[in-house]
């Protein structure tokens, strides 16, 4: 495996990471109020005992995560422009723009323009507790822009482009062009069996449980919270 698809994949876990950790900042540190009172609110999230049978997060982590998303996000929800706000901070050295929108669309299921905490942790929670196809079946729909079932060239070439332009410069300073279109090839030389020109979930999965690399990095978020 080149030094280049290395680095990439590195990228991809620590990106996933960060998103995480904006949110949560320093608030392992912070007393926890014991419900979900806000003074002003634009959404209000469901219960913490609802919440907590919905996800895999315990009632004190959901206070925890959902003190953090207070903080960051006042009114309950955050759209999109905020969210790319947000995540730039931790990308300063390049343009995180794209990468957040493809971002905020994964987390944005009911596709109203804004990700609320629900939205928020249920999204975590199949990130950090999800069992290995849960995990690949949301990255994959990550990657699937359209969400038409499959992963083209162009889409997972856009992924790749937004993922240099957020880490920047600075990161890869002699990069050519042509890397990611050929680290796409690599990708697609790899995962598209029946070279069809597109990526299925079920050669999508198949692919990433047969990469070593890939299981080591999804085992990184086991214990994150």
């Amino acid at each position: 495996m080149s030094q280049c698809r290395k680095r990439c994949k590195r990228q991809l876990t620590k990106v996933a990471r960060y998103f995480y950790h904006f949110l949560m900042g320093t608030l392992t540190q912070d007393s926890v109020e014991d419900d979900f009172e806000l003074s002003t609110v634009c959404h209000r999230p469901e219960s913490m005992d609802k919440l907590q049978e919905q996800t895999k997060f315990t009632k004190k982590e959901l206070q925890v995560l959902y003190r953090g998303f207070k903080n960051e996000c006042p009114c309950g929800v955050v759209n999109e422009e905020n969210f790319k706000t947000i995540y730039s901070q931790f990308f300063p050295q390049g343009d995180s723009s794209m990468y957040a929108h493809f971002l905020f669309e994964a987390f944005d299921t009911n596709k109203n323009g804004s990700i609320s905490f629900e939205d928020f942790v249920f999204g975590l929670s199949i990130i950090l507790r999800g069992t290995i196809n849960d995990r690949l079946n949301w990255a994959f729909n990550l990657y699937d822009l359209n969400k038409d079932g499959c992963i083209t060239k162009e889409e997972m070439l856009d992924i790749m482009r937004s993922i240099y332009d957020m880490m920047g410069k600075y990161t890869y300073p002699s990069m050519q062009d042509d890397v990611p279109r050929e680290h796409v090839e690599s990708f697609f030389q790899k995962m598209d069996r029946n070279k069809d020109g597109v990526v299925t979930i079920e050669e999508f999965i198949e692919s990433c449980k047969k990469d070593e690399s890939i299981m080591q990095s999804m085992q990184l978020f086991d214990n994150v919270i």
